[in-house]
């Protein structure tokens, strides 16, 4: 196994995406956890990770932000010095509705956290590896 790999989970602070940070610490990923919202959410899967002897950190972004999905990959970079991997999993739902309910605001939120928030990640992912 390769030593000192980075990976990056977005939307890792709950769910799939902290079972995801989870599973790479055991592989030998140091991981960069991101999380939007819930710091505490994140500093406990980071605490977990680090429990385990493994390597990881938080860091607060927004994926739908150009700026922000700039500035997370910027800590990685200044942290690590490098990104190995990408787990794009931060998404959004929001309660169900029916379509003649839902206005702009609501869908371009969406598309925008769902897909180009994936996007923006991609990118910045491609061009360090």
């Amino acid at each position: 196994m390769q030593a000192n790999r980075t990976v990056l989970i977005t939307g890792a602070s709950r769910g799939i995406g902290a079972a995801c940070a989870l599973l790479a610490a055991r592989r030998g990923y140091t991981v960069c956890v991101n999380y939007r919202e819930n710091e505490a959410a994140a500093n406990a899967v980071v605490q977990a990770i680090e429990a385990a002897g493994g390597e990881a950190f938080a860091v607060a972004a927004d994926v739908a932000d150009e700026g922000d999905v700039a500035r997370l990959f910027a800590a990685i970079d200044d942290r690590c010095g490098r990104l190995d991997a990408l787990v794009n999993n931060a998404g959004i739902l929001a309660r169900q509705t029916r379509v003649e309910h839902m206005d702009a605001a609501r869908i371009n939120r969406i598309l925008a956290t769902n897909v180009t928030g994936s996007f923006l990640c991609a990118r910045e992912a491609v061009r360090r590896m």
